[in-house]
């Protein structure tokens, strides 16, 4: 059975490992310029405060399925999730146009900052924008080669694969999404499937577990528990995107309804209220103001904690479907994922 200081133990094992790749990828980057190893430091610290959440889950599918508490393999594979998370958060910041991630100035803005303060030729902010094009793909190559010293078996190594295409599908759908005049709850849904649930939960949970040598049956009922639970954890995400306080996530309230999000939120108060009026407002500073008070009046903060409270049973029942030892290393993760504020 897991522990809470087991789980500590193990994030900072992954805390290490990003750390001595990030120093090994500096001294290679060195020997092409002193400018380039700047790179990894910028790497490394984008990375400083984050929940690790999808090495955890990484882990928990390896403990699932047999696998020791310790042993190097997972904490190499389970650190490469964190590079591949930078890599999505840095362009999924730069596709926001975000200001602040984690309470520090995104890549680019900050990179943009850097820029303006040392009176470098050229504008500013396409210098921040290239910058965190190139980091994110740094960062997805760094997750690949660091994923590859995990020694992966086949059957890892293809669901690592599809966590790669699947949130990048799921990118694609959102941005998708930011084109249409309207937006069910279910259109909705399917984008956090592929942008979230996967990848976050779902693909983490088989790598551990395929890598512990888990059969088809652990992987399957992994994925009952895994679906629901990333769908709302997506969900709460919603709901901090538009209430949350800026000093737990980071970044202003309602930068989602600045940014012009499509969430299943926006899409309940479209079904409960004047949708006329959302979709005028949304993406506006005046929208960022005004809709939040107008969701709650209208019944659509409840209606997104339903599906919350909806999504947690149905995690719970495919909880008790693993057993009492699933039970013990899960239960605790879903609290964490759910329960939340940042």
């Amino acid at each position: 059975m897991t522990t809470s200081a087991d789980a500590s133990t193990f994030r900072t094992s992954v805390s290490l490992k990003l750390r001595e790749f990030a120093e090994r990828q500096a001294s290679f980057l060195a020997e092409i310029d002193e400018n380039a190893a700047e790179l990894a430091a910028h790497a490394l610290s984008f990375t400083e405060g984050g929940k690790l959440l999808r090495p955890t889950f990484c882990h928990a599918g390896w403990l699932i399925a047999g696998g020791t508490q310790s042993a190097e393999r997972i904490v190499t594979a389970a650190a490469a999730f964190e590079w591949l998370q930078a890599s999505a958060l840095v362009h999924d910041d730069l596709m926001d146009e975000s200001d602040t991630r984690r309470g520090r100035p995104s890549v680019h803005r900050e990179h943009e900052a850097r820029h303006r303060a040392h009176n470098l030729v050229g504008d500013a902010v396409q210098h921040g924008e290239r910058v965190a094009v190139l980091l994110g793909d740094l960062l997805l190559s760094w997750a690949d080669e660091l994923f590859a010293e995990s020694q992966p078996d086949q059957r890892s190594l293809h669901f690592w694969s599809r966590c790669k295409s699947e949130v990048i599908a799921g990118q694609y759908l959102d941005v998708l999404a930011q084109t249409s005049a309207r937006l069910t709850v279910e259109d909705a849904l399917r984008v956090v499937r592929f942008k979230s649930a996967k990848y976050t939960i779902e693909r983490p949970l088989h790598v551990g577990a395929s890598l512990a040598g888990a059969s088809d049956d652990v992987l399957d009922a992994l994925s009952d528990v895994a679906l629901p639970l990333g769908e709302a954890f997506q969900l709460r995400d919603d709901l901090l995107g538009v209430y949350g306080d800026p000093q737990a996530t980071g970044k202003p309230a309602g930068d989602d309804l600045r940014e012009g999000k499509r969430t299943v939120l926006v899409a309940h108060a479209a079904e409960l209220g004047d949708p006329e009026l959302i979709y005028s407002l949304l993406g506006t500073e005046a929208g960022a103001e005004k809709l939040g008070p107008l969701f709650r009046e209208w019944g659509a903060v409840e209606a997104t904690e339903a599906d919350i409270a909806r999504l947690e049973a149905q995690t719970d029942e495919a909880i008790d479907r693993l057993g009492r030892d699933a039970r013990a290393i899960l239960e605790p993760l879903v609290a964490k994922t759910i329960h939340r504020n940042r």
